[in-house]
């Protein structure tokens, strides 16, 4: 999902400041859709606010500095439903815990146990705070996104629990980088 995508999104539901925009990406509803950094939401919505897609208007409170507060326009709104109107990209799936899994041999078992326990305890947190989220949700749209998420999460989860112990095997099989380069 481009950032473009994501921010015409997230202002759709609602106003909000760049800020807040980037918070929803990290701890909200959205967070499970697209990693976006204050490096591109900001020139995305300066870009959108030049295509009419978006206005933001100040606002100042006593003793704070002044927020730009964001707003999607009619524009934008169609522009939104015509980019959810196609077919989407591949999603992507990376995982630093993978690539660790790849190369157990060279950091060994006992390394791998331990990351296997706390892939495991990040897995059971992450499915048991979208339960949560999955509670206090009324949009049976958003519900059975976060239905997929538990899924897909507990199918990682599940696995781990099944097939830690052959990855520890191998693991067991310590090999030095500089052995593995020869």
């Amino acid at each position: 999902m481009s950032t473009r995508k994501f921010c015409l999104a997230i202002l759709s539901s609602g106003d909000a400041t760049g800020y807040e925009i980037r918070k929803t990406a990290q701890e909200g509803h959205f967070s499970h859709y697209i990693e976006a950094s204050y490096g591109s939401i900001y020139p995305s919505l300066a870009k959108m606010e030049q295509e009419g897609l978006v206005t933001w208007r100040e606002e100042t409170s006593p003793g704070k500095p002044s927020r730009k507060i964001y707003s999607i326009t009619q524009t934008g709104r169609d522009a939104f439903v015509e980019e959810l109107s196609q077919t989407p990209v591949e999603d992507l799936f990376r995982s630093p815990f993978l690539l660790l899994a790849r190369y157990c041999k060279w950091v060994g078992a006992d390394f791998i146990s331990r990351e296997i326990d706390l892939r495991v305890e990040h897995l059971e947190f992450k499915i048991g705070a979208l339960k949560v989220q999955l509670e206090q949700c009324c949009d049976p749209a958003t519900a059975w996104t976060m239905d997929y998420g538990v899924a897909t999460l507990s199918a990682s989860l599940n696995f781990l629990k099944m097939n830690r112990s052959k990855l520890e095997r191998v693991a067991s099989e310590r090999t030095s980088h500089i052995q593995a380069a020869e």
